[in-house]
Order: structure tokens, then sequence, then C-alpha cells
């Protein structure tokens, strides 16, 4: 007899179903409204009708949950200091895409020593993004495995399509199913064409497969999203934060017919390997929006409790608390700075 299936597969773990988990740890009314609150706010922002800088700030991921809600801690005693020119949302990254090999997120393997415990890594997940809409602030994510929205996508106001795969069909199909503003970062490369025709692709219907609440495997058939944006976070060619490559995202949204809004990422190949340099890109980026481009509607910020980074090895006990495991993040003296001068 020949063998052809499920040939390098070492076992298999069923999940929870969405449902079970969404019941096992409910969303409130008050922190329903948080969400709706934030994604209704982003739309008026992406619009222009709201004049206010959409800021997604916080960690490049979340290793540890407690140093992740004292940062929201954080983030929620200075939203009032700047909400008349700042819409502030954390960045609660769950999935790490990796270019080799390497740590893939809190969702894929919450104990951080690859025993890839997902289940717990949902369960973890959706805590904290109950803990910190709690507090009141929004949240961004990236959704990666087209799956897990399924179990979180309730407790998140704004999500990214990462560089990795914002060219992918499948990502793309997910995005026009979504409950909230979308933004697709330009392609590895630098190409923003990418990011334009990811959003193109979004905003009309699709169909796809994926799981139900009840956990069942199910076609989706989608409405397509029209809250969609592009994100600039420079490629292998270099930054593309300046105020000609804005002007040019914004000019292939506009022969797309799409309505033109851009966020930059302050992080990734604009910083240039050099988490410091996110303070030049923030400093740039807020001379072009008082020289007159409102639809430069969002920044990104990579930003922890402390700066830096620091490798994630065999010892956790040797972690130092608030610092990234991922990509070097700047610290909170520095990010508050930036927040209240910008």
């Amino acid at each position: 007899m020949y063998e052809v299936y499920n040939l390098h597969i070492r076992e298999s773990e069923p999940m929870p179903s969405p449902a079970a988990m969404k019941s096992e740890l409910p969303i409130t009314d008050a922190i329903a409204r948080t969400v709706y609150e934030a994604r209704a706010t982003t739309k008026r922002i992406l619009r222009g009708e709201d004049p206010r800088l959409l800021v997604i700030v916080g960690p490049c991921s979340i290793h540890d949950p407690a140093a992740a809600i004292e940062y929201a801690e954080r983030l929620r005693a200075l939203q009032d200091d700047v909400r008349d020119r700042l819409f502030l949302v954390m960045r609660t990254y769950f999935e790490k895409p990796r270019t080799t090999i390497g740590w893939r997120g809190l969702m894929n393997d919450p104990h951080l020593d690859g025993s890839f415990d997902m289940i717990e890594g949902l369960r973890q997940a959706r805590r904290l993004l109950l803990a910190v809409t709690a507090l009141g602030v929004p949240t961004a994510t990236e959704m990666l495995d087209p799956i897990m929205p399924q179990y979180i996508s309730d407790l998140v106001g704004v999500t990214a399509v990462g560089a990795r795969t914002t060219e992918s069909q499948t990502h793309r199909a997910m995005a026009s199913g979504l409950s909230m503003p979308v933004g697709f970062k330009n392609g590895t490369d630098g190409s923003i064409a990418a990011a334009v025709n990811a959003c193109l692709s979004a905003r009309h219907q699709h169909s796809f497969l994926g799981i139900s609440e009840e956990g069942q495997c199910a076609v989706f058939r989608t409405n397509g999203n029209p809250d969609s944006f592009v994100v600039l976070r420079g490629g292998s060619s270099g930054p593309n934060y300046s105020a000609a490559f804005v002007a040019d995202a914004l000019a292939r949204m506009r022969k797309s017919d799409l309505h033109p809004a851009v966020m930059v990422d302050c992080s990734h190949a604009n910083a240039q390997g050099d988490f410091q340099r996110q303070e030049v890109v923030w400093h740039d980026l807020m001379r072009q929006r008082r020289a007159g481009t409102p639809e430069l509607v969002g920044v990104m910020l990579e930003s922890n409790l402390h700066e830096g980074k620091q490798t994630l090895g065999s010892d956790l006990t040797q972690l130092h608390y608030g610092v990234s495991v991922t990509d070097a993040c700047i610290g909170w003296e520095t990010t508050a700075q930036l927040l209240r001068a910008g």
C-alpha cells in the first residue's frame, strides 16, 4: 500500500471552537463599546472627518502579558493629555511572521520554549485584549493566520496585514470580511503598488474557506471592506517615509479610485535597523503634517516599557522585564515625549 497522506504531520490536537472560547472569556458591553468607538473613530480619520492623527503604538510583539498591561495603563494615563491631537491605539501583536525560523509570537508559543501550546496562546491573547480594552485603550494587531480572527477579532479596533502577506490572495480575501479597518503594508521590497492593489482587492466581494463560530469548516462570502489604508514601512531599497513617497502612495490610491489614506511605520526598514531612528522618522512626519498633508492619517511606533531588545534564550529567568524579544523598541520615556510633542 502506498502511503500518501499526512506524511510530515507529527500529531494533531483538536481546538476549542471560537464560540466556546468566547463563552469562556466573554466580551462585556463596556469593552464592546470601546471596540466599536475605536473602529468608528478610525474610519472618520481615514475619511478626513476627524483631523486627529491615528497613532498605533506599543511593543513589537507581546511576550509578557503583565508588562503589556502595565504599558496599557501608562498609555491610558497619557490619552487625556493628547486626545485633542492624537488618537492612541495600542499595538498588541501576537503573531510574528519570520523570514526563516524563530519565536512566532505569544499566540503560537506562549511559554516561549518551543512547546507551541496554541490553545493556551489563544486564551492568553484573548485575556490580554479583554484587559487592555477594559482600561479604555483600543487595540491593533496583525492578522497573520486566517483562522485566528474568529477567536479575537471582536476585541480589535484596527488591524494590519504585514509586508510578507500583503500580496497573499488569502489575506486580501480575509481582510475583505474583517469588521474593522485594515492597513496593508508595502512589500518587503518596498513595493507600494502591492499595498494599493491589496486595498483595492479587499474592498471587493470574496469567498474563502475558514471555520465557523462552532468550529466547522465553512465557506465565507464577504461584502468587501471599504475601510483600508496603505502603511509605508520601507523595504530592501531603503526608507519610504519622506514626503515624496507619501505623495506617491496617495497619488496611486487616487488613481485606483481609493480614498487616499496613508500611515507610516517609523520602525522596520524606515528606521534602517536602528530603533532610535524612529524619533527621526516621527519628527519628519510631524513636519509633513504641519506642511499640509492631512491624508497622512497615521503613524506607527514600536515602543516598550524599556528600550532596546534582548535575546530569547533557554533560561527565561534571565529575561528583563518590559524589554522586547523581537525588534528593538524605544522606551516609554521617549514614547511619552514624542506623543506629547506630536
